[in-house]
């Protein structure tokens, strides 16, 4: 018997299934013309009828002999089984992508795929039910919003060419996060966990079906005191989470409508303000009181309609309409880089500051306060044309943010902070931006015979970026302009060959890119790359596959910000760094083991990869070979447990990764500040079913408390979660 390693079809909408174990938005012009087509990823036998379906982009386990592709689902079971809050941890089990920590619990994620480095999830697109879920995907694609992972229902990464049929961003991969589904008979779920610094998790869901007629209510609670501690001070260093999704669908004999809202509040109290290497090193878990202030508020509203329509037996109609709202005011300390930098070369004064012994004046705190608006329309027709899967569709798009983010001002006496006077914004700090965007494709799955299948795509996107920084607090007076247009075809070619019944061969190439945000000048062009991948997969009682894959880049981009400063140290727009070559191996092979009455699954997932400049660059000084940033040569991770017919069942989850460079050339530096550190995390999870439908849990992270250094951007060292305990329980009704 083998373990599913999940790979599924590309563009597929896939029907609700039951619960298991696992501005006002005005559409422009192009947009009217657009509604008689709209988007949903969609290729199948036939046209569905009368059924209310959940919107995703790869879809289930019964495809998976059939993908021209790489991809991979995390299901509702791996949700399940892991207790799983943290998207960081669950992506770390799939090949090909690379994960850079930040605060210990998955908040803000940075997520790299392939050649898509990871400067916070920026170059990846991410979705949730296949609708674009950053807070400006064009304008300012930083993920300083993600959705709470606690309540997904499954997770998808796709990469390789079938990624064009999404975008903005199509070099590396696509995160698709599937929400719930309304079930097909009335029921819910409750889920409690608590653990260890008072973390505890709530995931609560009710739905119901009356005649056509539909609903889903759910709700997510999280909170944590944090695990480190400021500086003369009790207060937390945690999180408090509200999460709240309301479903409500109808379905007709040949049409189906799906309303879905979202509202979610974050206040954590994270700093951008890491520790100096003497300090990580005799207590990672300090703060230092410099940062008592900082703390992240953000409020997201999601709305999104989505209709589909059988408009035959061979196609299917999809349109949907979005509007996302994102706020967030993240009060932190602005100029605590110097002294710690300063702290690191021997400065006795600036450790002095740090520790609160030293008084200074002009202590910084600003508020990073901004608001986004991501809406659109997008649309899709899907049919069946004799041995032709066809897909016709269209995106309009449209980006803003405001940005007003003024500074106070203190100064630190006798280790305390006291307020002194305001700055207020101007220039970099009041600004306003964003982007509009048009996108097409055309897509093939092409049955060429029963052995070959080759799938073909060409996107074409068009972008017009654009920002105004004004020159005062009441926006009377523009400092500066930027602008920005640019126009993409992006073609690819997949194909799967089935060699026998067990080995299948495939391979793709497609063009990708990834467009600058709204800082960009006219005089900029996007990050253009050539994406090859080729490989096998061999299913018998192992499966095993493996893939290389392997990007060239005409011009790589850093996109920099606060969270991540570019190479050069710049903190806003983008760093070209010039051409670059990414290349790797990923692997993955399951089994499962019977020994008597106790099966043991096993899965183990390994990426290699070597991402180097390509050529010295006179203009920004990176020279040939030199190490690109954000990207380990190797990570791996390995899933096993012991499942027992007595209904107690335990499992192990291993995971390492490898150091990465802070910033371009870090091989040329023997700075010990140049890198973060390798690091392997052990996670166990035991489960034991009470009674039917209902399970009791035990799980412990970082079972042999392993501490490194995952990330020293922006302002120094900050460390993983440390061996953390909780229990709990499910119920399934």
């Amino acid at each position: 018997m083998v373990r599913i390693i999940v790979f599924a079809e590309v563009f597929e909408v896939r029907r609700l299934e039951p619960f298991v174990m696992s501005s006002l938005f005005t559409p422009a012009p192009l947009a009217v013309s657009l509604a008689a087509v709209l988007a949903a990823p969609v290729i199948a036998d036939e046209a569905s009828v009368g059924l209310l379906e959940e919107m995703t982009i790869i879809g289930s386990r019964d495809n998976v002999r059939d993908l021209a592709g790489t991809g991979a689902l995390i299901d509702s079971q791996q949700l399940s089984i892991e207790v799983a809050t943290d998207i960081n941890q669950l992506l770390r089990t799939v090949p090909g992508l690379y994960i850079r920590e930040e605060d210990g619990f998955g908040l803000r994620p940075n997520i790299g795929i392939r050649g898509a480095t990871s400067e916070r999830s920026a170059k990846v697109t991410l979705m949730e039910d296949g609708i674009l879920m950053a807070p400006a995907p064009y304008a300012a694609p930083a993920a300083y919003y993600f959705p709470t992972t606690a309540r997904m229902h499954s997770i998808e990464v796709l990469k390789g060419a079938s990624l064009l049929r999404h975008g903005p961003q199509t070099t590396g991969g696509v995160v698709n996060m599937v929400s719930t589904p309304i079930p097909e008979q009335a029921g819910g779920r409750l889920r409690l966990s608590y653990g260890q610094d008072n973390q505890g998790d709530l995931l609560a869901n009710y739905g119901m079906r009356m005649g056509n007629f539909s609903a889903l209510v759910e709700t997510t609670q999280r909170h944590s005191d944090g695990f480190k501690s400021i500086d003369r001070s009790g207060n937390d260093t945690g999180y408090r989470i509200e999460d709240y999704l309301v479903k409500l669908g109808w379905e007709g004999e040949r049409q189906s409508l799906l309303v879905k809202a979202q509202h979610s509040i974050e206040e954590s109290d994270e700093t951008y303000l890491g520790l100096t290497d003497v300090d990580f090193a005799a207590d990672e878990e300090r703060r230092y009181g410099l940062s008592i202030l900082d703390e992240m508020d953000t409020r997201h509203t999601g709305l999104s309609v989505n209709y589909q329509l059988a408009l035959s037996e061979q196609a299917t109609l999809t349109a949907s309409v979005y509007r996302n709202e994102f706020s967030r005011d993240w009060f932190k300390l602005d100029n605590g880089g110097q002294w710690l930098e300063a702290a690191n070369a021997g400065d006795a004064t600036a450790q002095g500051i740090l520790d609160g012994t030293v008084d200074v004046a002009d202590v910084r705190v600003k508020h990073n306060n901004r608001s986004y608006v991501s809406e659109g329309v997008q649309a899709n027709v899907d049919w069946v044309l004799n041995n032709h899967s066809l897909a016709l569709g269209a995106r309009v798009h449209r980006d803003d943010v405001d940005r007003f983010q003024p500074v106070e001002v203190y100064d630190q006496i006798d280790g305390e902070l006291v307020y002194r006077d305001v700055v207020a914004p101007t220039g970099s700090n009041n600004r306003l931006e964003g982007a509009d965007a048009e996108a097409f494709w055309l897509t093939d799955q092409w049955r060429v015979t029963d052995a070959l299948r080759v799938d073909l795509a060409l996107r074409y996107e068009t972008i017009d970026s654009r920002q105004r920084r004004f020159a005062d607090p009441e926006r009377s007076t523009v400092s500066a302009q930027r602008s920005n247009s640019n126009s993409e075809w992006l073609p690819g070619i997949s194909a799967r060959y089935q060699w026998n019944d067990n080995l299948q061969l495939i391979a793709g190439v497609h063009r990708g890119f990834s467009p600058l945000g709204s800082g960009a000048t006219e005089s900029e062009d996007p990050e253009t790359s050539i994406n090859w991948e080729a490989g096998f997969r061999w299913d018998s009682d192992v499966f095993v596959e493996a893939v290389g894959f392997y990007s060239d880049f005409s011009d790589k981009a850093e996109n920099c910000s606060n969270a991540d400063p570019c190479s050069n140290g710049a903190t806003s727009g983008s760093f070209t760094t010039g051409e670059a070559v990414i290349s790797g191996l990923e692997v993955q092979a399951g089994t499962i083991f019977d020994w008597g009455s106790t099966t043991i699954p096993l899965t183990l997932m390994y990426t290699h990869t070597i991402a180097e400049a390509d050529g010295d660059n006179p203009v920004s000084g990176v020279r040939d070979g030199d190490t690109l940033a954000s990207i380990p040569e190797n990570t791996l991770s390995l899933r096993t447990g012991i499942e027992t017919t007595m209904g107690w069942d335990s499992y192990a989850v291993v995971k390492f990764s490898d150091n990465m460079c802070v910033d371009i050339g870090c091989n040329r530096s023997d700075s010990r500040f140049s890198e973060t550190d390798s690091y392997l995390v052990v996670d166990l999870v035991s489960r034991y079913a009470i009674r039917d439908g209902l399970i009791g849990f035990a799980k412990i992270e970082n079972v042999f408390d392993e501490r490194a250094v995952v990330s020293r951007q922006p302002d120094g060292p900050r460390p993983n979660k440390p061996f953390t305990a909780s229990v709990g329980a499910e119920w399934q009704f």
